[in-house]
């Protein structure tokens, strides 16, 4: 079942001025209940206008974001319930922080949507556990966290509004390499137990190689590609003139393959790499 359906989408900036660009070009695609889209494209290619015009935080110039097949436009007075079926955790999303303590920065938006007192203690408790987050540091203040703590509290309080449809706009972006890994490991684990829709935005090739379904890439606003991380970045070619690349071990490996190494086309992680050198030096002590 199709969760969105984005129809002839487009988004003008500065209509009627020296300044108007055409931000996103035409959109048009299908996102399915439970599937997890990498979504790539160069700075300034139309991501962050896209997944705002999703949730409903920008009006689209033309064309239609159905959700579960209505139009989310169509009663514009209603457009806050979007809200809280399409989630957005924005770049840096610790600049989202606002209250006295975590928790009742997580339980911002179960209260607003109307939840008891004990549901929402629930509700916040779950989502402070899919972030490792504990009951010590939900008391605290959130601006007395360490960055990567941050990070974690501002995504537990838009899961704890538990949408459809999260979306994470550059969600590990300025994290060392291990925060970076921690952080993505529970995102593919909130997952695996919701069974969610989840966008990710990124420029790190190997985080949606690692966790993405399908990969959608933008350039200049347009859809260039959808399909799968394989198929996405084998198109080495066309995604450098783009002026993206695809993740490093799968370069590695194309130039081996290039010097006559029999490894497996399209490989996409260190681990997928680690075995087709086993199997290769398997092979080897064989003959």
């Amino acid at each position: 079942m199709n969760v969105i359906e984005v129809k002839d989408l487009s988004f003008v900036y500065g209509v009627d001025t020296p300044f108007e660009k055409k931000a996103v070009d035409n959109l048009s695609l299908s996102i399915k209940q439970g599937e997890v889209i990498g979504l790539i494209g160069h700075t300034g290619s139309g991501k962050s206008t896209f997944v705002q015009m999703l949730n409903g935080l920008i009006k689209p110039s033309s064309g239609q974001v159905l959700l579960e097949g209505k139009d989310i436009w169509e009663k514009p007075k209603e457009i806050r319930k979007v809200r809280f079926k399409v989630g957005m955790v924005f770049q840096y999303p610790e600049y989202q922080l606002f209250d006295e303590t975590v928790y009742k920065d997580i339980s911002f938006g179960p209260r607003n949507k109307g939840l008891g007192e004990s549901e929402i203690d629930e509700t916040v408790r779950r989502a402070a556990k899919f972030v490792s987050l504990n009951d010590k540091l939900l008391g605290k203040s959130p601006f007395d966290l360490s960055g990567g703590e941050k990070r974690r509290a501002a995504i537990a309080g838009v899961i704890a509004m538990d949408p459809d449809v999260l979306i994470l706009d550059e969600p590990t972006a300025g994290l060392d390499p291990k925060g970076r890994d921690v952080l993505l490991s529970q995102i593919i684990s909130y997952h695996k137990e919701r069974k969610n829709t989840i966008i990710l935005v990124s420029h790190s090739m190997e985080d949606v190689a690692r966790i993405a379904d399908r990969i959608m890439v933008l350039n200049h606003g347009r859809l260039e590609m959808l399909d799968t991380p394989r198929a996405v970045f084998s198109r080495v070619d066309e995604l450098e003139s783009m002026g993206l690349r695809v993740p490093q071990i799968t370069r590695i490996m194309t130039i081996l393959r290039g010097k006559g190494y029999d490894f497996s086309d399209g490989i996409l992680t260190v681990g997928q790499a680690f075995e087709e050198v086993v199997n290769l030096l398997k092979k080897e002590g064989k003959r």
